[in-house]
């Protein structure tokens, strides 16, 4: 095995991991898995010599992830901010690609699911916007951000990157449930049994979804 699939394996292993422990509280040993399921990928990347917006990108939701196992307010305002980043890093990679035709966007299927992000970004910004509290602002300042994530995705026109919209979609997706995970369903709720192991599949593999189209 290469140095680099020594690396994806490690990857792999970390995130296969981690779902065991996403429900858990927080400790050293879960914040360890979280982050090194990202931050392996980015250094493998690095090594691969891919884009540098993709390493970013990785990088930084690594960081994200790190900061979002760690309790408290602060905390969670640096993940929100580190995703923020590593979302605006995804569209700079996405539409700075030679493939990338932002004329796709209005023609079909395109311009429905444009309109469908549109959509679910009013939809969330009136359900979180009085549920968020103080963490009202830089909620609603991210949800447009990784719509734009995943409209800079449909851009994209070529065969090679097949999944790199599927990979947004599915990021997309686990941000929707873990936002309301965290500010909409009831502590008490049976939901919440099931709601981490929606996320983490999700959320790694659109990372890893990333990885594997530039890479």
């Amino acid at each position: 095995m290469t140095g680099i699939g020594i690396l994806e394996t490690a990857a792999f292993l970390a995130a296969l991991a981690y779902l065991g422990f996403t429900a858990r509280p927080p400790s050293l040993l879960r914040s360890l898995l979280k982050t090194a399921s990202v931050a392996v990928l980015a250094l493998a990347a690095l090594m691969l010599g891919a884009p540098m917006w993709l390493m970013l990108g990785l990088a930084l939701c690594a960081l994200g992830d790190f900061l979002l196992s760690l309790d408290g307010e602060r905390a969670f305002m640096g993940g929100v901010g580190a995703f923020a980043l590593g979302h605006l890093a995804y569209v700079v990679l996405f539409l700075g690609h030679p493939s990338s035709d932002l004329s796709q966007i209005w023609n079909m299927p395109g311009l429905a699911l444009a309109c469908a992000f549109v959509v679910l970004g009013l939809v969330m910004e009136g359900i979180l916007a009085p549920r968020a509290g103080d963490l009202k602002v830089p909620v609603l300042l991210y949800i447009p951000i990784i719509l734009a994530m995943g409209g800079a995705a449909l851009s994209l026109n070529s065969s090679a990157l097949i999944w790199v919209l599927p990979a947004a979609l599915a990021f997309i997706a686990s941000d929707v449930i873990l936002a309301f995970e965290t500010f909409v369903i009831e502590k008490e709720h049976p939901m919440r049994r099931y709601t981490p192991y929606l996320v983490w599949p999700l959320y790694w593999g659109a990372q890893a979804g990333f990885y594997l189209s530039f890479s």
